[in-house]
Formats: C-alpha cells, structure tokens, sequence
C-alpha cells in the first residue's frame, strides 16, 4: 500500500515494461517543460489561517455539468489497457466510486459507450481529419450519457517525444483505438527510430483547427463545453467569447511544446481574465492533495490528474489512489484552517 499519493510511480516500476513506463512518463524534447511543472508547483506557497474552528472539511464542490464529492478530475489519457487489462474500465469505476467525473479519451482503448456506462464522465475530442469521425464522437459522446465536451487544443502535431523515438515505441495488438474506425493502425506497426503512436497521430489529427472550428463545435452540441490546452489568457477570452463553459490550464503534462510556462504559472493570469465567467481546472504536474490545494488557492475551480492514477492501474491501485488524495486534500485544508473549498480559494499564496 502506498503511503503518499505520489509514490505510485515507484510502485508501478516494478510491473511495467520500460518502454510503456517511458510512455507514460515522458515529455517532450528536452523534457524542460516536464520538470517545470513540478518545480512550479513546489514553489508555490500557503499562508495558513489558524483558530478557524475548522474540525472537518467539506470537498464537495461545483464542476462544469454538475457537482463532485471532490474538486479532482480524471484527466483524458490514451491507450489504458497499456497499463492494465481492464483500463479505462477500471478506472473509471474508481472515479464513479469516488464521486468525481472521469475524461474519457478519443484515443481509450475501450468504446466510449462502454466506458461511460461505469459512472458520470466527460468525453475528450481530439479534432480528425475527417469532420464526419468528429461529428460521430460528438453524437455518440451526447448519446452514451456523456456530462460534458473537452476539446484539446494544443495538439495540431504530436510534440517530439524522445523517449518513444529511441524505444521505437508501437501499440501491442491487442491495444488500439477503439474509438476510430481504423482502430489498428500506424501505431502498432514498429519502425526503427521512430514512435509509432506519433506516426498515427500524425495521420488522423487535423493540424490546422481554427476557433471557427470551435465555434462550429459550440453550435453542434448542446453538451457543456470545456477547451483544454489553454495558457494565454488572450486564447482563453477568446474561448470564453465563442461560448466556453470551462478552460482547462494545460500544456499538455509537458508533452507537447517544450519550453512551454508551467500550467500553474500561467494558472492566475487566465483566472484573472475569465475566471469570473466560467470555470478554470488547472491539468499538468498533480501530485498530492497538497497540490490541489494550491491550485485551489490560485483561483482554479478543480484540477485534472493524469499520470499518478495511470501508475496505480497498473497496480490495480485505483480506488486506494484515490482515496489517498482525498486524505491527503483533507488534511492540507484542516492544517490551512479551510472548511471548504471555498475557503480554500481565499488563502495567500505565494512563491518559495
């Protein structure tokens, strides 16, 4: 059993092979962007009140679409049964146990309908090449109970990811897309030198998405829109104008433009500009409820938790990983003297 939320990433060391711990892991180019997620985030400091007669906590708040018993979302992420047989399944029957929405990817190795049969969830759309495949997934996300749409944004070609290049990372047979209509794909065919998963994506996705795009999106479905990938605070009005119910904060976990602001760093300039008109979820570096308590405090609404809960799947680890976070965002709060996670977004912050 793990005694931190952060420690899975160990433990999962243990079971998986190199090349799927280094996809999972990995960032882009230099991985500077990777590791400033996390120094970002360490540096980010709490002003705690004391006699606040606060002897429990409430983490019950208000997401886009509804409520969660906690401000934590399960960030979209391709490829689960990577990790594990059951996946996409397993993980998110943990987020429906825990109360809080779970993304499910266009890229999930399990059929979206199935995945959100398990509990409330929201769909990520990747844009495709072929707008009928978008306007498909759209439908069949609104169709399977979907609570909410997440479009990223910060994709128009995969960032250059070392790791899978010198591994000549491919998908096993027996891991695809199912999502797609070309299920098995470039991504399982190997070649020397190269990341199969990159080729695949750079076949399917669509490089030139425009906010006309969006736009069209908007007017299509009458689900919640939330658009990940955001940093600039421009782009985020410009989401907001078009008709954005959330922006996520995001560069993408480090995987993408590498030398990319830290998501936490450009946290509060994007919450000063639309944080009054919509919700704004911080992605990228989670690691401790320690954590979603800072980004509670920079004004954020929630955040969304990506590698961590990948590294408990494959430990079949999900619901003590969760439970875990929830303790240790409890305990943050009762030392910072927080009742709720309104109180939370009242704290000073400020940096190491």
């Amino acid at each position: 059993m793990a005694e931190a939320f952060g420690d899975y990433e160990e433990l999962a060391a243990g079971v998986l092979p190199a090349d799927v711990r280094d996809f999972v892991a990995g960032g882009s180019g230099s991985e500077t962007t990777l590791r400033l997620n996390r120094s970002a985030l360490d540096s980010v400091t709490l002003t705690p009140r004391v006699l606040a007669e606060v002897a429990e906590a409430s983490l019950r708040c208000g997401l886009v679409g509804g409520s969660a018993a906690m401000p934590v979302v399960v960030a979209p992420m391709a490829y689960q049964r990577l990790l594990h047989p059951e996946g996409e399944l397993l993980l998110a029957r943990a987020a429906a146990a825990a109360g809080i929405p779970y993304v499910i990817s266009t890229l999930s190795s399990y059929p979206l309908e199935k995945i959100a049969g398990t509990g409330p969830s929201w769909f990520q759309l990747y844009w495709l090449r072929d707008r009928a495949m978008v306007e498909s997934l759209v439908d069949r996300a609104g169709a399977a109970g979907c609570g909410a749409l997440m479009v990223t944004v910060d994709v128009p070609v995969m960032g250059r990811r070392l790791r899978d290049v010198r591994n000549s990372f491919s998908l096993p047979p027996d891991v695809v897309a199912a999502n797609l209509v070309d299920a098995v794909s470039e991504a399982h065919v190997g070649v020397p030198g190269l990341s199969a998963v990159a080729a695949h994506t750079a076949s399917a996705f669509e490089p030139a998405v425009s906010w006309r795009d969006l736009e069209w999106l908007k007017a299509r479905t009458e689900l919640p829109l939330l658009v990940k990938g955001i940093l600039d605070p421009r782009d985020a009005i410009r989401a907001v104008e078009i008709g954005a119910d959330g922006i996520v904060v995001s560069n993408h976990g480090g995987r993408q433009l590498d030398g990319a602001v830290a998501s936490v760093n450009a946290l509060p300039s994007v919450v000063d500009a639309v944080g009054k008109e919509c919700s704004v979820l911080l992605d990228s570096g989670i690691r401790s409820g320690t954590d979603v308590l800072r980004a509670l405090a920079l004004g954020a609404s929630g955040v969304l938790v990506g590698r961590p809960l990948l590294w408990a799947l494959a430990v079949d680890a999900c619901d003590e990983a969760l439970a875990l976070l929830r303790k240790e965002l409890v305990d943050a709060m009762l030392l910072a003297g927080c009742a709720n996670v309104a109180d939370a977004a009242r704290l000073t912050t400020g940096r190491a």
